[in-house]
């Protein structure tokens, strides 16, 4: 059985779970699921989480994204009174000194935002993908998300990498330029970097500390509850 093309995987999931959630960062994977809402499930709500500490570069193309896709991306930011008691413990970039402090800045910038964002919706639509690190290896086409109780879909779980090129390419899908500069995945600026030669995708995020799982707190390993959106993993369909 051939995969479902891309389009028809974001339509199925927007005619079966009414108030389904796309988080985006902006990333490659995201914004060619934004291309694929646009063109045939507009009624999936599109979010993203303004940390404050973005790129510029990433800070544009929400802009640029919206006025080319003609879509609301919603830009959803921390609750003030959580920065400024993380600042006040750990230091406006404490998150350099430990990992309990990196996930603190994750926990009040990241995760306390997506929880009020998700609260009442049908799905939480994601861009992850199983080929993305080892941590993401068994990524599947629906999960169970404890941590936010909700069912998370991953329309791009069985893509390759080059399989998300070809198809932005072939669609002029506009992209991050860091992209071009070796940043495959691009998170806040003071935790990313371009990644070596040899390296996974996320090697670059939080990458001065060792043997640690390369996560926000986001995602975190979840039951698969099911894999019927795409048919069997193999070469994506466009």
């Amino acid at each position: 059985m051939a995969p479902l093309p891309l389009v028809r995987r974001l339509a199925l999931i927007g005619q079966n779970f009414e108030g389904a959630v796309f988080t985006t960062s902006l990333g490659i994977e995201d914004q060619l699921l934004t291309w694929a809402i646009a063109g045939g499930a507009r009624n999936i709500r599109i979010i993203t989480l303004q940390t404050g500490r973005l790129f510029p570069q990433t800070l544009e193309l929400i802009r640029d994204t919206g006025r080319r896709f003609d879509l609301e991306i919603e830009e959803v930011e921390p609750l003030a009174l959580d920065v400024e008691r993380y600042v006040e413990r750990y230091g406006l970039d404490g998150f350099y000194d430990s990992v309990e402090a990196r996930k603190a800045c994750c926990q009040a910038r990241k995760v306390a935002p997506l929880k009020r964002a998700l609260q009442g919706a049908g799905a939480w639509v994601t861009g992850l993908r199983s080929g993305q690190s080892g941590y993401r290896s068994r990524v599947e086409f629906a999960q169970w998300d404890e941590k936010f109780s909700l069912v998370k879909l991953n329309p791009l779980a069985d893509f390759s990498r080059s399989a998300i090129l070809e198809l932005v390419e072939k669609n002029r899908v506009p992209v991050n330029p860091l992209h071009a500069r070796n940043y495959p995945s691009i998170g806040c600026e003071p935790c990313t970097r371009a990644i070596r030669p040899g390296e996974d995708e996320r090697a670059g995020r939080w990458w001065w500390e060792k043997n640690q799982n390369q996560e926000c707190g986001l995602h975190e390993p979840a039951e698969a509850v099911a894999a019927t959106i795409s048919g069997r993993a193999v070469s994506p369909g466009a």
